[in-house]
């Protein structure tokens, strides 16, 4: 079987629990102890050098490491990542955008916040948070005349953008001036279903350390 590595608060482990509900994938989960150092050891650097999560454990005992690597993984051959050659660079060309301008921004300046970091790190969050608008402002432009990231269809790149960036306001982003982008994150929403629970980093009691 499958295993995911995961810690469950991080929306990038999100990512890889939707699809796999999403595509009725079997797969076992291993929670990764992130704040107490076991991503840090030299058993998990075997599994992913950069020692990050999600890892995805084949049933070889082969690796994949970076959310959305995964994601391509398991979604190869299926609705969700289709052959043709454009639509399939599209997905790709919103999944380096997630891991640039998402993922980094509105990820980390929503940890600091929910984690109470957000005042030891006030010099960089700023420029983040300007980083935050423009990245926005783009999925904005992006989804104007769309019904999805790349076309009429569902895709993986959906759920990599949507990840985090429905969890903007946790970091106090007003999305009320983003309508296009709020409007799919409801036809997100109504496709993935309400079974794939955010974790909060409270529930961790070392994260605020």
């Amino acid at each position: 079987m499958l295993t995911l590595y995961d810690y469950l608060p991080s929306q990038n482990g999100w990512k890889a629990r939707v699809l796999f509900g999403l595509l009725d994938i079997p797969y076992q989960t291993r929670l990764v102890s992130i704040f107490e150092g076991e991503g840090r050891t030299d058993a998990f650097f075997e599994l992913n050098p950069a020692g990050g999560i999600p890892v995805l454990e084949l049933e070889d005992g082969r690796t994949i490491a970076e959310s959305n690597a995964i994601l391509t993984y398991i979604a190869d051959g299926t609705r969700f990542l289709p052959a043709e050659r454009y639509r399939r660079a599209k997905i790709m060309q919103w999944l380096f955008f997630e891991q640039y301008h998402v993922e980094p921004v509105i990820g980390t300046l929503r940890f600091w916040t929910l984690a109470g970091r957000l005042d030891s790190n006030a010099v960089i969050a700023e420029a983040k948070r300007s980083a935050g608008l423009r990245a926005l402002a783009a999925l904005e432009r992006g989804l104007k005349n769309t019904t999805f990231l790349v076309g009429d269809e569902f895709s993986i790149a959906d759920i990599a953008v949507y990840a985090y960036a429905h969890k903007a306001a946790d970091c106090g982003f007003d999305l009320a001036d983003y309508p296009a982008l709020t409007a799919w994150f409801d036809r997100v929403l109504d496709v993935i279903g309400s079974g794939y629970p955010i974790h909060l980093y409270s529930e961790d009691p070392h994260s605020a350390v």
